[in-house]
């Protein structure tokens, strides 16, 4: 017996591969959708937004750190700090072995103790020529009087001689009296000379004296200087690193003993391609990630630019006029000013690695970035 099968009807097939595009078709349409949403979202952002921001991974942390150094010689004796200790300003860190100094500070004492007595001997040798030059004075005074009663002598005796009433012997010898007392005034007026010329000769001493005492004081506080810088103290308040000293070490003036970093005074130094900064200003606000802290973001503002790009301030600066040229887009170094009281802040440090964002609207100074 033949079995005869109806065929499907064409229109069956058709009707089920629609079906089956249908949702894809859907899906499709939604995709390209949420594609030109989110490119338009974005567009919209980056126009608004975007373009405006500067960002930049080559950035890092700063500090204004001191590498201390005595500034004298000896052996470390004591040692007043350990690694990574908060410090403040002025508080000692190390002493070197101040004997040798003490020793200076006494034999500078002793010089101006003895320059002190040469003052006070100079200045009583002065006050003891005043005392000859009044001596020599009151002498010619004396001798102008005699000088003078020998005159009067003389001018009585020799009238009476004349009419014979006084011999010629005694006329004779009032006037070798009157010759002596000019004699003697002569004599006394050059006592008197000497005696006042000495006087410029005891000023110097005594300005030699207090010169010489004035530099022995000079020593002496230069002794005492030194002595002092036996402690060394820290110039900044921080926390102590790269201590590398150690008790009985010899140290010389400028060997480095330790730094002394300001953890509280972070800045950070962001390193931005030279067309980065053509519309960055002193001032506009920044955005700043830590690497350290992925999930923190802090705020901060464009504190300062560099008066040049690094290669200007490398140990061996470039040289573009010789030799085969290759551009190379230059870095200019920006400082960041961290907002330092900011809610949550770590405890951050020098060298950390930053992601910095600089919104260039914000016209907050009229200087240009670059060149002024």
């Amino acid at each position: 017996m033949d079995v005869q099968v109806s065929p499907t009807p064409a229109f069956t097939t058709d009707t089920q591969t629609r079906k089956k595009r249908g949702p894809r078709r859907y899906i499709l349409a939604a995709i390209a959708a949420l594609a030109l949403i989110g490119g338009s979202y974005y567009g919209y952002d980056w126009y608004t937004n975007g373009r405006f921001i500067e960002s930049t991974d080559n950035a890092y942390l700063r500090a204004d750190q001191v590498s201390m150094a005595p500034v004298v010689s000896g052996q470390i004796t004591e040692i007043y700090v350990s690694d990574n200790q908060a410090v403040a300003m002025g508080q000692p860190l190390v002493k070197i072995d101040p004997r040798r100094y003490e020793m200076a500070v006494r034999e500078a004492k002793a010089t101006v103790t003895a320059r002190e007595a040469d003052v006070a001997k100079s200045e009583a040798d002065m006050e003891h020529q005043d005392s000859i030059i009044a001596q020599a004075q009151a002498d010619l005074d004396n001798a102008d009087e005699n000088a003078r009663l020998a005159q009067q002598d003389f001018d009585r005796t020799s009238p009476l001689a004349a009419r014979g009433i006084e011999s010629q012997q005694k006329v004779e010898q009032v006037q070798s009296a009157l010759e002596q007392a000019k004699s003697v005034i002569r004599l006394k007026q050059a006592v008197l000379d000497a005696a006042r010329q000495e006087i410029a000769a005891l000023k110097a001493q005594v300005e030699q004296a207090h010169a010489e005492l004035a530099a022995a004081r000079e020593s002496l506080g230069k002794a005492e200087i030194d002595l002092g810088d036996t402690v060394l103290r820290s110039s900044i308040s921080g926390r102590v690193g790269d201590r590398t000293v150690q008790v009985g070490q010899f140290v010389q003036p400028g060997t480095q003993l330790l730094t002394v970093v300001p953890t509280d005074k972070i800045y950070l130094v962001a390193n931005y391609k030279e067309t980065q900064i053509g519309d960055m200003r002193e001032g506009q606000p920044a955005t700043i990630r830590v690497d350290a802290f992925p999930d923190l973001e802090l705020t901060g503002v464009v504190d300062s630019f560099a008066p040049g790009t690094g290669a200007q301030f490398a140990l061996l600066p470039p040289e573009n006029a010789t030799g085969n040229f290759t551009k190379i887009v230059q870095r200019v170094p920006v400082r960041i000013k961290l907002d330092t009281a900011q809610k949550d802040m770590p405890a951050l440090v020098p060298g950390l690695s930053i992601e910095v964002s600089v919104d260039t609207r914000a016209a907050i100074s009229p200087k240009v970035a670059y060149a002024q």
